[in-house]
């Protein structure tokens, strides 16, 4: 056998120091080959550097401790696997980081007043006009979805676990019990808040936790707020925009073009979730958004449910025939037990009109 190695040398050799050497053998990241039984002295063998060095460079790219072990134990038995981990993880710090850049660009814009990207005037009070339906679907035993759409709040949440239906509802219950704002550049602010609140709510269900989407308005300011894979999109002059990302494994792989987005449809594992509510005492970090609505915007809010069984290039039209928010979301339901409605779903379907 080689001669091991001393913490100090092997630090030396890794680029690591012997206090994140010891922290990672107290994780079980990173064990020692030998531990001295009298002095407790660690020692490593030789053919443990190309792993600490692997430790090393993911946590230079930032990637979380836990991350890190899943990587490492892949990396033993299936190399271009690990390599397809590395490559969704940083796929969606990407998006992350895109998702901050358009949040830091329209506060900048609104700071400065040059938008542009509403016709209504500067101040004007839009108010919505919309419609909240619930459906157990045509599969499961009971509804776990909950909504709200309420004076300038809308919010969908599917809830999992045993719990379900209970943490879903007492996060939606959590949120729209969070006072509104006061003024327009409050509204990430409060929207924040809310999310932690229902974070909070949902504390002390076992095994279950709960998606989250919302949206508050305050003149003509939408504030975005989204947890898990319920979507929203916004249909503007008959386009149709989705302003959320899925927050799961399936869409990290399509991030890293791992995976087609007609792959990831298709994938039976599209439902494990990245992020979700789960009561944890640190909340998961929501993907916040600021747009701009205009009068004659619409706004659909949906658990997967639906989006799962409706594509996006079938939501468009049936957002577009011109009927009201109650007979839109009524068509769209109708159009997932058409398909089997394998999942409960939650629907709203919200208008910006002058209040």
């Amino acid at each position: 056998m080689d001669a091991l190695l001393t913490i100090g040398d092997f630090a030396r050799a890794t680029g690591l120091t012997p206090k994140a050497l010891r922290r990672y053998d107290e994780l079980g990241l990173l064990r020692p080959a030998r531990v001295d039984p009298f002095s407790g002295y660690r020692y490593y063998a030789g053919e443990q550097v190309e792993r600490a060095r692997l430790v090393r460079w993911l946590r230079r790219i930032g990637m979380p401790l836990a991350e890190i072990g899943r990587v490492c134990a892949l990396y033993e038995t299936d190399v271009p696997g690990a390599a397809r981990a590395i490559r969704a993880y940083w796929a969606g710090v990407e998006t992350e980081t895109a998702v901050r850049r358009d949040l830091a660009a329209s506060l900048v814009d609104r700071m400065k007043g040059t938008t542009g990207m509403t016709t209504t005037p500067e101040g004007a009070d839009l108010t919505f006009r919309a419609a909240l339906l619930l459906d157990p679907g045509l599969v499961r035993p009971s509804q776990q979805d909950a909504g709200r759409a309420e004076g300038r709040l809308l919010a969908v949440a599917d809830g999992y676990g045993p719990e379900g239906g209970a943490a879903a509802t007492a996060a939606v219950a959590a949120l729209a019990a969070v006072p509104g704002p006061a003024r327009a550049g409050d509204l990430l602010h409060a929207l924040e808040a809310g999310l932690r609140k229902a974070n909070g709510a949902v504390a002390g269900r076992a095994d279950s936790g709960t998606t989250l989407t919302a949206a508050l308005l305050s003149g003509n300011r939408l504030a975005l707020a989204h947890v898990g894979d319920s979507r929203a999109y916004l249909l503007r002059d008959g386009s149709l925009r989705r302003l959320t990302r899925d927050h799961t494994v399936v869409q990290a792989l399509v991030d890293a073009g791992e995976l087609s987005p007609a792959e990831a449809a298709a994938r039976p594992d599209r439902v494990l979730l990245l992020k979700a509510l789960d009561g944890a005492d640190e909340p998961p970090e929501p993907e916040l958004a600021l747009h701009e609505l205009r009068r004659g915007d619409r706004l659909l809010l949906c658990t997967d449910g639906l989006s799962a069984v409706v594509p996006d290039e079938e939501l468009a039209p049936a957002l577009t025939r011109g009927a009201d928010p109650t007979a839109t979301a009524g068509a769209l339901l109708a159009r997932a037990r058409e398909r089997g409605a394998p999942d409960n779903v939650a629907c709203v379907v919200a208008d910006a009109i002058d209040d």
